[in-house]
């Protein structure tokens, strides 16, 4: 491939391409909205150009970055991708590389989600990589994602530190023209160097490495490359700047742009967020009497600047939650620069919420769940199944793996008086439970709670992409892994109770359930687990593999909407004109369940090609 050819490249992609082009050899990550297609960038761009790219869907985000450490170690550059709260999970050896530090380029990619659009909570990054003392760069664009995986990995190696690069929903998913040249390929044989006074630092050395630590943030925060980038005014506004980062300096970039105001007031765009430049700071301080940072999601730029002149986030002129859009952007502009407001229509509200795919075998268990146990209590976890709270059948939903400790807590908690305790079942989907539910299992188990567990195994990681799970046994380059079967985690953790079932038999799984609900009451019971084994039907070869059947809905329907509210399948819907349910053909998988979910016996299956 020619050196600059242009290619348009969603902000994955570029990242992706970056870690190709920068010479990683390897690269690891846990698929996460929105940062779930930079490993499969990097994947099929390693295979396009022949680079030679390990990489790995690790089973959870502390995995991933210890793996790639470790490469680091050995002197060859690394890469690690996760979306923020993914980050938390990751925290314990992100913390501590900070002080140890690293030997090749070590680059993590956490990408950010203001909003938030499809995560638990919409923290910064950036605050974290201030916290853990790692230097942060804050990509604006697609090309400028790409760019700075390059310049991560240089100031990675010329500090021995690891370097974060903090995308955003909006970098991550916009789409640039984007320059792709040659992969950069080092010549490094692994070379690990013994040195237990830094590798394995105890707390006797621990303060060393602090202080050094230190004096390596102050060094990067006088590099004159990584000042904030200045656009300068006319002197029009005099005594007045702007300062932003990330998206959110494109977005106001482009409106100083449309008010004719792009080259007449001062406008900074950083960045490196963190640690902030020195001279920059000092700039600020001295030159302005009226500044304005915009910035997502939290006030790290102002912090650091502690002027108490800035306007923003601190001061409540910039929204303190929620992502800045261009349309959140504008009025703060207005209001900064005492221009007339613009009237802005309000958006039209309205729409269908979120919903599980037709057929989804996910939609049966909660069902059957729900049916079983009403007076039951749900916890649940991360994942599409989340959407298990419209049937119903989800309570709570905290963080990855949290749902089995939780169903833990909440037995503790009612059998504390020695009376009688809820039914209490908990739901975990697959990957999660390989992610951060084994040791929430064993715990359990040891600890002799009594409950159901309910893995939702549809043999994928759905929500984020249909990534593959150890027990499909398929690496993220699509070869053969020795595969690890959940069946013998959940033995191996000492359940006494192991069943799986298909809920597509939903009376079947409804009997399964309560048989379980007997065991976890019995004297030796404890912790029943029920795997519920159904493929996702977004793979087309599930499709292929189950019986299909003509759905028809009969005359003895009396309209009263069991079906539609108990079971919320998109495929049905209510005739106004008649008060009877209707199939909408074009969604309908055709898996039959909801025969046994209509009360009047109003809903018929017969066999396709079969009388």
């Amino acid at each position: 491939m020619e050196d600059n050819n242009q290619r348009i490249l969603m902000g994955n992609e570029a990242l992706g391409r970056g870690i190709v082009e920068a010479g990683v050899t390897l690269a690891a990550s846990y698929p996460g909205t929105p940062a779930s297609e930079i490993l499969a960038s990097v994947v099929a761009f390693a295979q396009e150009t022949g680079a030679e790219v390990y990489a790995e869907w690790s089973v959870n985000e502390k995995v991933a970055f210890e793996v790639v450490l470790a490469n680091s170690m050995c002197g060859r550059r690394s890469a690690v991708s996760m979306k923020q709260v993914g980050l938390n999970v990751a925290s314990d050896p992100f913390m501590r590389a900070a002080y140890l530090g690293v030997k090749g380029g070590l680059v993590v990619i956490a990408a950010d989600d203001p909003g938030p659009h499809s995560s638990q909570t919409e923290q910064d990054s950036r605050f974290f990589a201030m916290f853990a003392k790692v230097p942060v760069l804050d990509p604006s664009s697609p090309r400028e994602a790409k760019d700075m995986v390059v310049q991560a990995l240089e100031l990675s190696e010329r500090f021995e530190l690891p370097v974060m690069v903090r995308p955003t929903t909006r970098v991550c998913h916009a789409r640039q023209n984007v320059p792709c040249g040659t992969p950069l390929r080092l010549d490094r044989p692994a070379k690990f160097d013994k040195n237990p006074r830094r590798w394995c630092a105890t707390p006797l050395f621990v303060l060393e490495l602090h202080r050094g630590l230190n004096d390596k943030i102050e060094a990067i925060a006088g590099l004159p490359e990584f000042a904030p980038h200045l656009t300068a005014g006319d002197g029009s506004h005099s005594g007045a700047c702007i300062i932003a980062s990330g998206v959110a300096s494109a977005h106001t970039a482009d409106w100083l742009d449309e008010l004719g105001l792009l080259g007449r007031v001062d406008f900074f765009q950083v960045t490196m967020p963190y640690p902030l430049h020195r001279d920059f700071i000092h700039t600020v301080q001295t030159r302005y009497d009226r500044v304005l940072v915009i910035e997502e999601t939290y006030p790290v730029i102002e912090l650091q600047l502690a002027n108490p002149r800035v306007q923003g986030r601190t001061s409540g002129l910039v929204p303190r939650a929620g992502e800045l859009t261009p349309d959140v952007i504008r009025p703060v502009l207005e209001k900064f620069l005492s221009l007339p407001p613009r009237v802005v229509p309000a958006p039209p509200g309205g729409g269908d919420r979120p919903t599980l795919c037709a057929g989804c075998a996910h939609r049966a268990a909660f069902y059957a769940i729900k049916t079983a146990f009403p007076a039951g209590i749900f916890p649940s976890d991360i994942g599409c199944y989340t959407l298990g709270l419209n049937l119903g059948a989800v309570d709570t939903c905290h963080c990855m793996g949290a749902g089995i400790s939780q169903a833990a807590g909440f037995y503790r908690a009612y059998a504390a008086g020695g009376g009688e305790f809820p039914t209490i079942v908990a739901t975990i989907g697959d990957s999660t439970f390989f992610h951060a539910g084994v040791p929430a299992l064993v715990n359990a188990v040891f600890h002799k709670a009594r409950f159901i567990l309910v893995i939702l195994d549809n043999a994928t990681t759905a929500m984020t992409g249909h990534q593959p799970t150890p027990q499909v046994g398929l690496t993220a380059t699509g070869e053969p892994g020795h595969p690890v079967f959940i069946p013998d985690l959940v033995r191996a953790s000492g359940a006494g109770f192991i069943q799986e079932a298909d809920p597509y038999d939903l009376p079947a799984f409804i009997d399964l359930l309560k048989s379980a609900d007997a065991y976890s009451r019995s004297p030796e019971g404890g912790v029943a687990v029920l795997i519920a084994k159904h493929p996702c039907l977004l793979d087309k070869e599930a499709r292929k593999s189950q019986p299909a059947y003509s759905m028809r809905v009969t005359e003895d329907c009396t309209g009263c909407r069991t079906c539609l509210d108990e079971f919320e399948c998109p495929a049905l819907s209510l005739d106004e004109t008649d008060g009877r349910v209707v199939i909408d053909g074009g969604r309908c998988v055709g898996c039959g369940v909801c025969v046994h979910v209509c009360p009047e016996g109003a809903i018929t299956a017969a066999q396709e090609g079969r009388p």
